[in-house]
């Protein structure tokens, strides 16, 4: 099994992800794409000392990119939103 760090590989702050946050105590994070929703919940309790009672994933289809006349494709990566029990905040959030 990976350890915590690397089955997250960072958090998302966008505008969606900030409503989520102050609506219903959810977080968005963009993880590893083989990690399963149990190994999302426990990696995020391990670094953020905080108790999840739910995660959803959904896999991100990659961009079509164009340089010039070559046309690329970004890759293909997997986001989590993980609901937190009421009261357990991810400190890392609150300073941004």
């Amino acid at each position: 099994m990976k350890n915590a760090m690397q089955i997250i590989i960072r958090p998302l702050i966008t505008e969606k992800s900030t409503v989520l946050r102050e609506a219903s105590n959810q977080y968005a994070f963009r993880v590893i794409p083989g990690a399963s929703k149990r190994q999302i919940a426990a990696a995020v309790e391990e670094l953020f000392d905080v108790h999840v009672t739910d995660v959803r994933t959904m896999r991100m289809q990659g961009k079509k990119k164009r340089l010039g006349r070559n046309l690329g494709r970004k890759p293909s990566w997997k986001k989590a939103i993980v609901t937190l029990v009421k009261g357990d905040t991810v400190d890392f959030f609150e300073g941004v």
